[in-house]
């Protein structure tokens, strides 16, 4: 048993996806499926039951998830303890913020030359834990976390974007309203993968006579772009970074479809010089 297919069995737990954990983890469908039956194989049990829609945890699952989650925040705070002790920051994020952190890098090393800057892909969970660990200095994240020992500062408010088919009815409208959108399905991840979208949804349409009429969720293996080719007449939400190849952005009239991205870091941590030029470039940028 290795770690790799600890990691690789925590994805797919919370993904409920191979090839979602796949894209999570930057490695092949086929290499995730194959590791995941190498570390059946070490414990003697069946994992996950597999069919061509789902993906189902069995009862060893259940049991063997917590403990695997523990051994990896272990691993974390082992590199934590051994790290060299010098002018270093490692932020964590996802790929949507990297345009955006990149640049708050660059400017933070070139005001701190001797310094270096890490930038960490990392899911949510892992994120949060990596502060909490001391493994990371600092994680950019959507909307807020309450957990004791972490503090939360907003860097900045990203206004979240309308994304149709290129077939939709309102494609070609300069700017579209909420009431103009609320009688087409609007697409959406599961409400427990997504609650800060779901919420700023229910707050946006709170004053108007009816809600979104929402159509089918979008599953964890299924991609925005791909839901809407098939339900042209059906829209979506989409954080103003993301990939909106082959869709149609449309702009909102009203201003009410935006998330706060903050920074958060450990309440004991020491800030660093280079930590709050980082910080003030991320502000800026």
């Amino acid at each position: 048993m290795e770690l790799r297919q600890l990691t690789y069995f925590v994805a797919v737990c919370e993904e409920l996806s191979f090839s979602g954990a796949a894209a999570r983890c930057f490695i092949s469908q086929s290499a995730i499926s194959h590791q995941i039956s190498r570390l059946e194989r070490d414990l003697g049990v069946q994992l996950f039951e597999r069919s061509t829609r789902s993906v189902v945890p069995t009862d060893a699952t259940a049991r063997l998830l917590p403990l695997a989650k523990q051994m990896l925040s272990l691993e974390s705070a082992i590199r934590a303890a051994v790290r060299t002790v010098g002018p270093r920051i490692r932020l964590a994020a996802n790929m949507s913020f990297a345009t955006r952190s990149l640049s708050a890098i660059a400017g933070a090393r070139a005001a701190h030359p001797e310094a270096e800057i890490e930038f960490v892909i990392k899911p949510f969970r892992q994120r949060i834990t990596a502060v909490t660990d001391g493994d990371c200095d600092l994680a950019l994240i959507r909307g807020r976390v309450d957990q004791p020992g972490l503090v939360v500062e907003q860097l900045w408010v990203e206004d979240l974007v309308i994304a149709t088919s290129s077939a939709h009815p309102l494609a070609t409208k300069d700017t579209v309203t909420l009431a103009d959108l609320a009688s087409y399905p609007l697409l959406l991840p599961p409400e427990q993968e997504q609650v800060l979208l779901h919420t700023v949804i229910r707050n946006a349409f709170a004053e108007l006579p009816t809600g979104p009429t929402f159509g089918p969720p979008i599953p964890p293996d299924h991609t925005a772009t791909m839901e809407l080719i098939n339900r042209p007449e059906a829209w979506t939400v989409l954080y103003a970074e993301s990939t909106t190849e082959g869709l149609v952005v449309l702009r909102l009239a009203e201003s009410k479809l935006r998330i706060p991205v903050s920074a958060v870091l450990r309440a004991d941590a020491r800030r660093s010089p280079i930590l709050d030029t980082l910080l003030t470039a991320l502000h800026r940028c």
